[in-house]
């Protein structure tokens, strides 16, 4: 089989992957949301089924990196990732996932605020912006330059810092989760931990909220770090109470009029 090839079906099963991961975990969430909260996603049909195709459509762009990882490592043992539990010193193995995730959530912070600047926002980044209120399907609802961002970060960091395998998929296991968790409507961490210390320094989808409903600030991924240290966190949202289900409402109707939301 010719490298091209081979590299071929490897960005093909990635993009698979990819895809069913997210049908699996978003369709997981959109049930819980549907048990937990009936109707929290009434009106917002059409909006669905766009976040689900431009989401597709980033699965795609996810997997082409990844199947050329995928075939690097597998055919010539490119990258750092490392399967001997014993290649590394156990205690290495929860620091790696800690690096993966600071540097990831670093990246993350960086370009979805450069994606904020007015002219890249309406070229790429208003795609994900069009989800109002965002639904647990909105989590790779990306315009394909916002999407390329994405995508390369985590193929890149293999080259660089050794990771074990089982610990990239918790990587990877973690990105989804907190993907998902932090655009479906609804807090799903305890609210002892996002008022609580932790809260203070992890992204919650209380957090993340208030992005969508603001349009500026909190722009990070996992932590707050970066979002405290410049100056760009705005504090949580909040999903209860009659006022809050009225906001959810307006910005429902303004998804269904086409009307940007005031903020």
């Amino acid at each position: 089989m010719s490298a091209a090839l081979a590299i071929a079906l490897s960005a093909l099963a990635m993009t698979l992957i990819v895809g069913g991961r997210y049908l699996l975990s978003s369709g997981g969430f959109a049930l819980a949301t549907r048990l937990k909260h009936p109707g929290l996603y009434r009106g917002l049909e059409t909006q669905m089924r766009r976040e689900i195709g431009w989401s597709l459509a980033s699965a795609a762009i996810y997997g082409i990196p990844a199947g050329i990882v995928a075939w690097g490592w597998q055919a010539h043992g490119w990258t750092r990732i490392y399967t001997d539990i014993h290649a590394f010193p156990l205690w290495y193995m929860p620091v790696s996932l800690f690096a993966y995730l600071l540097l990831h959530d670093t990246w993350f912070y960086w370009t979805h605020r450069w994606m904020h600047q007015p002219r890249l926002f309406r070229i790429a980044h208003a795609v994900h912006h069009q989800s109002r209120p965002p639904t647990a399907w909105a989590a790779m609802s990306f315009h394909p330059w916002e999407a390329i961002t994405g995508a390369i970060v985590i193929p890149a960091l293999v080259f660089i810092v050794p990771i074990h395998v089982a610990v990239l998929g918790l990587v990877l296991a973690i990105m989804t989760l907190m993907g998902v968790g932090n655009h479906m409507g609804w807090e799903m961490f305890p609210r002892a931990l996002v008022h609580g210390p932790a809260g203070r320094w992890l992204i919650t989808a209380t957090h993340h909220e208030q992005h969508h409903a603001a349009y500026r600030g909190n722009y990070g991924l996992y932590f707050r770090f970066w979002d405290m240290a410049c100056g760009t966190d705005i504090g949580l949202g909040s999903f209860g109470g009659a006022a809050a289900a009225a906001g959810r409402g307006d910005r429902a109707t303004a998804a269904r009029s086409g009307a940007r939301p005031d903020g």
